[in-house]
This record gives structure tokens, sequence and C-alpha cells, in this order.
């Protein structure tokens, strides 16, 4: 019996209720045993009142991404998919992603730490700024700063959800992610947002963001990209899945962005398309998924 871990209590909570009844139908389409628990935070005397052999975790954002929920399981010795409670809460932190990255020379847009409450740190990387909570997936809390004064502004909205934010240098460029699966990666995607950069409304609810695959790079370049992500997924000690996020300037330099343990699995999500694009349907990449290791 497979119990389908959705919901959750954080910013991504819809996102999250649409990628496990995504799940939980293709779960029933293989006529494999499951139910949906929806997550709320407070209710996992519920879940673990319930039998069920192994964990289908799709839970995005807190909770599901920063190893709590696989940390409760570990507890029980109850199996699940993804990567381990330690590693989560690593991979979830974008300035401790960013500084392990860092240690392996990986390319890395310039960065500073703002926390609340004490003097904004120097900044010696020119405008326009990122100012993102560290925390938070799914573009949520992000400004882009384009005039020193509105730094103030754009801290206040990212600390909302953190103590702390990440102000990083705004590289202007495409948007590109690639998709890792059983220790393979998947083709390379191009996201062309409706305005201005991939936010939480290009993400999940825009009909006029744009996903390209063929990513419409070169075979060596996209295979830099390939090669970058499978390292950086790798160094963070994820395993069985997920999705690595990049710039590309205009000089076709990457940057990466931030990693994620566990992407969308909706209609609009990156993983499935990518998964598609190798002759991947939904029901076989959620069986990967449900048995890898």
């Amino acid at each position: 019996m497979i119990a389908v871990l959705m919901g959750g209590n954080s910013a991504e909570r819809e996102v999250s209720l649409n990628s496990g009844e995504a799940v939980y139908q293709s779960l029933k389409n293989q006529d494999i045993e499951c139910f949906q628990f929806d997550w709320q935070g407070d209710n996992l005397d519920d879940l673990w009142s319930k039998s069920f052999d192994k964990a289908f975790v799709v839970l995005h954002g807190r909770g599901g991404e920063d190893g709590y929920i696989q940390k409760q399981l570990e507890q029980r010795n109850i199996t699940y998919t993804g990567t381990n409670s330690s590693a989560s809460e690593q991979c979830m932190n974008k300035a401790t992603t960013k500084s392990i990255w860092a240690q392996h020379d990986l390319p890395l847009a310039p960065s500073v730490l703002a926390n609340i409450g004490e003097p904004t740190p120097i900044i010696n990387f020119p405008l326009p700024w990122a100012v993102k909570p560290i925390l938070e997936g799914s573009s949520i809390g992000i400004s882009k700063v384009a005039d020193a004064k509105e730094l103030d502004k754009a801290l206040e909205l990212a600390w909302q959800y953190d103590d702390q934010a990440l102000i990083e240098q705004w590289i202007e460029g495409g948007e590109y992610t690639v998709s890792i699966l059983g220790g393979n990666t998947l083709p390379v995607i191009q996201i062309i947002a409706d305005h201005g950069f991939y936010d939480y409304e290009s993400k999940y609810h825009s009909d006029d963001t744009q996903y390209l695959c063929p990513c419409g790079l070169s075979n060596t370049l996209e295979q830099q990209l390939q090669s970058i992500a499978l390292k950086a997924f790798n160094i963070m000690g994820a395993k069985n899945w997920g999705r690595v996020d990049f710039i590309l300037d205009k000089d076709q330099t990457p940057y990466l962005l931030e990693i994620n343990t566990v992407p969308g699995m909706t209609s609009h999500s990156l993983v499935p398309m990518a998964a598609m694009a190798i002759g991947l349907s939904f029901d076989e990449l959620v069986s990967e998924i449900l048995n890898g290791e």
C-alpha cells in the first residue's frame, strides 16, 4: 500500500494538492494500491494510524522538501520516494546550497545573506539584484531590485517568509531546467515566462508561459548543463529524482539557481514534460520514481 503525501501547510499547498492528485490517479491507473493523505501540518497521527508500505512524497516547500516529513518517516522505518531528510534540509536552504556548490567551483551568481534585524550587508556586485527568502520554493517572495532604494521593501517581503534573505546578482538571460531521474539527466527545457521571470504565476497559472523541449541550445551546451546539473544534484546528496534550475546569460554562460527535491507533478510541471521527451509516459515516470533507490 502506497501513501501519497500531499498538501502540507507551506505556501505551495495548492500545487502539492494538484501534484498529489495526479500521482494518485496514475498509481490507480497502474492498479497499485494507494491512498491520498492530505497532511495539514498537525494531523500526522492520522497517517500513522493507517497501514502502508511506502510513502510517495509530493509535498512541496516547507515540511515536504526541508526534511521534516522524511525524518518522521525515517523514525518509523517507513520507506519513501526521493531524497533523505538531511540532504533535503540542505537542498531546501538556498544559502546552504550555494555555499556547498561554491566549495565545488560550480557556476554561481555572487550573493550575500541579509538577516532580519541586522544591518544590511555590503553589496559589492552590480544592480539589478534578486532578493529571495532562503526557504521558499516556487519563486515565492522573490523581488527584482533595479534601484538600491527598492532594497528595503524587497527585504521586508522576503522576511515575511524567513528570517534570512539572499541578495543575489540578477542575471539577465534565458531560464533552463534539467530534470534528473534515477541518476540520469533528462532533456533540458527552456522556460520563456510571459512577464519578466518565471514566478509563481508563470509556473502554475499562466497559459502563456512557454516551455521549449528541445530547448534550442547546441548539443554541446545542453550536455554541459546536464553535466553541471548532475554534479550539483549529487554533491547535495539528492537521490532518485529532482530538478536543477539555471540562468544562461547573454554570452550563454550558465549560472546555477537552485535545486528542487520534490518538483511539481502537475499538468504544467517540468519533470513530466522532460520525461515525455524521451518517450516516458506520466505513468511510467511515476513508476520510476516509486521504485527508484
